[in-house]
């Protein structure tokens, strides 16, 4: 017979940053096997070159920045969300469609928020 598995408390103070921060890293490198993920760091990249380019302020750029990283946060929480409705509804349901379908949203309006942020940017820079 197999041993149960050992539990480890949970650290504190500084070790508990160094712990949360492995994890965060770990989520970023899941993160990053999705596409539209990369996809989304690519026009971000591109938006706040542009930005640059076009002489828009520095809060025009900093917002800009901070939506980009609001949009991987929902596509990280979306991609969460899909690990879950798979694990847990291998085949087709209404409900797992639903779910998917609701994340998708909250990465779409995210993503439409973070573009007439740069467009206003664009049109008005600085």
């Amino acid at each position: 017979m197999s041993e149960p598995p050992k539990v480890v408390p949970p650290r504190s103070g500084l070790l508990h940053l160094v712990d949360a921060t492995g994890y965060s890293l770990q989520g970023l490198r899941r993160l990053l096997r999705e596409s539209a993920a990369r996809h989304e760091c690519l026009w971000g990249g591109l938006g706040l070159a542009a930005l640059l380019l076009r002489g828009a302020s520095a809060g025009q750029v900093a917002g800009f920045a901070m939506l980009v990283l609001a949009l991987l946060a929902v596509e990280a929480l979306n991609t969460a969300l899909e690990e879950i409705v798979d694990h847990l509804s291998p085949g087709w349901s209404e409900m797992a469609k639903n779910a998917k379908d609701l994340g998708s949203l909250a990465v779409g309006l995210t993503a439409l928020i973070a573009g007439v942020q740069f467009a206003t940017a664009m049109i008005w820079p600085g």
